[in-house]
């Protein structure tokens, strides 16, 4: 299915009369990020808040939980797989998911403790801070961790609030994420050697210094300078035209440009 020229991030996979079948995540011997939403400060129709399924060898972490996700998660995987929860900022297009995962976990799962890396205050914002289902681990830029196969690293970038880039690592290949931010901060803080970066751009040129989010001229600039192989697009507005979006990140990167859709996978 092609991706629409305005409106939410559209489901990827075959459509169907009855319900979506489970489409097992990960790849054995690869690095895997799959899209469970990628609409950018709201959701349009059919689509969901941001959302990631990164996996390796067996590990599986999810990189943001907005609105809409937690249904595409359980179309690719049983939640009681999910080995840590990566949240990158508080604005609630990115998280508001967690609230039924926590539900899930506590009454169908009775499961507790599930780490979540978060920048400061996050836990407060959630109003989750007591759950017994959550253990939330507070992480600023330049901190690190492994989870399982991966080993996650983050950076602040620019925006309104605390916001946290992260590098993924796993199986010899290596996955950036912007999360959201303006084109002050500059992908290669990520460091070398990426094989995808799945980066914002919320809208085209014409938008650029309205907000705090970079349009697909910026993402492709910030992909190119940080020598990334691959550019997976993210985030953009529903409103504004994905082919627009993507032709000006074509120009700009000089490599391989690809758009984020729902239950779309990535290989690495």
């Amino acid at each position: 299915m092609a991706p629409r020229a305005v409106g939410g991030c559209a489901y990827a996979g075959p459509m169907a009369d009855g319900p979506m079948q489970p489409q097992p995540a990960g790849v054995p011997g690869h690095l895997t990020l799959r899209v469970l939403g990628c609409d950018g400060s709201w959701t349009g129709p059919a689509g969901a808040g941001s959302g990631y399924l990164v996996s390796s060898g067996g590990t599986h972490v999810l990189v943001d939980l907005g609105p809409g996700t937690f249904a595409t998660l359980q179309t690719s995987l049983d939640p009681a797989l999910v080995a840590a929860v990566v949240i990158t900022h508080r604005h609630p297009d990115h998280w508001t998911d967690l609230y039924s995962l926590v539900t899930h976990a506590q009454f169908a799962l009775h499961r507790e403790s599930l780490p979540v890396f978060a920048p400061s205050e996050m836990a407060e914002r959630t109003g989750l801070i007591g759950s017994p289902v959550l253990d939330w681990h507070r992480v600023a830029d330049g901190d690190s961790t492994k989870v399982g196969a991966l080993a996650l690293s983050f950076h602040r970038t620019e925006h309104g609030v605390e916001t946290l880039a992260v590098r993924i690592d796993g199986a010899g290949r290596a996955l950036g994420y912007s999360a959201d931010t303006g084109p002050g901060w500059s992908l290669a803080e990520l460091g070398t050697g990426l094989d995808l970066v799945l980066c914002e751009a919320s809208y085209t040129a014409d938008h650029e210094g309205t907000a705090g989010h970079m349009s697909g001229r910026q993402a492709g600039e910030q992909a190119s300078r940080a020598g990334a192989r691959r550019l997976v697009l993210t985030h953009r507005w529903p409103t504004v035209s994905a082919a627009s979006v993507a032709a000006e990140a074509n120009a700009s990167f000089g490599g391989r440009v690809e758009q984020a859709e729902i239950g779309k996978e990535f290989v690495l």
